[in-house]
């Protein structure tokens, strides 16, 4: 089941980004996509037992983004709950990653994040409507701080036993910004080429190192 639930989610990921970019019935996006976030929901559950609290703030993340996932499935009308949701999530995920280190425990990255959603702010602001500039502001701010205290953990826990995990973290943290600055520039700056595979792609690895960052369930032989 460890082997199979990866490639079965590698499957559904590359069916939802076909049926985006036009070569597969552009009705499979509306099981491939949510079933993608339903499988490394899956892939978390197990995990995380010796720390239950980062692990149950986790899944509340994942099962956020499923709900943002779903929404998105109607780009227009569900535009705004689906940023809601992600919002939410992201939120679920500082939590998780404070359970690990005091926020803004580290300053650097939260300057550096800082800067990049300033320059993604300025980029995408001349097109984005007036009744939408609040709640993406505040989407900007909840995500880089997401991505920034990830990164803090990961500084705090260089070289220890731990290192391996904070890392995943902190990954998932900088992949979900570039997704979600190319699915904002493909909004509101103009259509990118190839919009679903960058947006979709980067997601779902940016999720699969946040769940790579519990410690796997160990296994007889390793007790």
């Amino acid at each position: 089941m460890s082997r199979l639930l990866p490639m079965a989610i590698a499957l559904a990921a590359a069916v939802a980004i076909g049926a985006g970019l036009g070569l597969l019935p552009a009705g499979w996006v509306f099981v491939a996509k949510p079933l993608t976030t339903v499988l490394l929901i899956a892939l978390a559950w197990p995990r995380g037992a010796d720390t239950p609290k980062l692990r149950r703030l986790v899944l509340v993340g994942l099962v956020l983004s499923l709900a943002g996932d779903v929404a998105l499935l109607w780009p227009k009308e569900g535009f705004l709950p689906g940023l809601v949701a992600f919002l939410l999530a992201h939120l679920a995920y500082i939590a998780a990653f404070c359970t690990r280190a005091r926020f803004l425990s580290r300053w650097t990255p939260f300057a550096a994040y800082a800067v990049v959603a300033g320059a993604v702010l300025m980029h995408l602001w001349p097109g984005v409507p007036a009744a939408l500039r609040v709640p993406v502001l505040l989407y900007v701010l909840c995500l880089a701080s997401m991505a920034a205290q990830a990164a803090a953990v990961w500084l705090a826990e260089r070289g220890t036993a731990d290192a391996v995990l904070a890392r995943s973290a902190a990954i998932g943290g900088a992949l979900f910004v570039a997704s979600d600055a190319l699915l904002a520039t493909n909004k509101f700056a103009g259509p990118l080429p190839l919009a679903p595979l960058l947006v979709l792609s980067t997601y779902w690895a940016a999720q699969w190192f946040i769940v790579g960052s519990l410690r796997e369930r160990a296994t007889a032989t390793s007790l």
